[in-house]
């Protein structure tokens, strides 16, 4: 009797511990496509995809790596449509050392190619009021600013990653 037992108990347990361990796959999968921003890093590196840093990816397109806060690590990018999503813990402000100041969405999207940022949603600049920013481009030692009227900074202003500093309303 007891080792008629022993079997149904081992079997019970090794059903019950392979539902479990499939569960966890099924909850990996499931947590990818429902989590948003910065944890989908995390499913990725667990999946076994790994990604560059921000920082790595902004100067192999030639941008300053300080463009975005220090804290904005976490981002997806696709390579075959070029489109770039960075994201930010919360809605920041970024002071630079030319005296210009970046707002940002918890999310900055945008279309990647050399030397440019295009169709970007999710960031504003000072230029007497808070204006849209729509495109950066690089040229040399400069930014240009594409916000209805096109703004050129210097670029070393932007090879220095700054903090954030957290805001009330974008």
């Amino acid at each position: 009797m007891d080792q008629i037992m022993n079997k149904v108990g081992s079997y019970w347990i090794n059903k019950k511990a392979n539902k479990e361990i499939s569960s966890v796959g099924d909850d990996l999968n499931s947590l990818s496509s429902s989590i948003e921003g910065g944890a989908k890093w995390l499913v990725n590196r667990l999946k076994g995809k790994m990604q560059k840093p921000l920082l790595e990816l902004l100067r192999e397109y030639d941008l300053p790596v300080g463009l975005f806060p220090r804290d904005a690590t976490n981002y997806e990018f696709n390579e075959e449509t070029g489109k770039l999503t960075v994201f930010m813990p919360s809605v920041c402000e970024v002071g630079y050392k030319d005296s210009s100041v970046l707002r940002f969405h918890m999310s900055v999207t945008g279309y990647l190619e050399k030397g440019k940022l295009a169709d970007i949603e999710g960031m504003k600049t000072k230029v007497l009021v808070w204006t849209k920013v729509t495109s950066i481009s690089t040229e040399g030692l400069k930014v240009h600013f594409a916000t209805g009227v096109k703004k050129t900074r210097s670029r070393d202003a932007y090879e220095v990653l700054r903090d954030g500093v957290s805001i009330e309303k974008f």
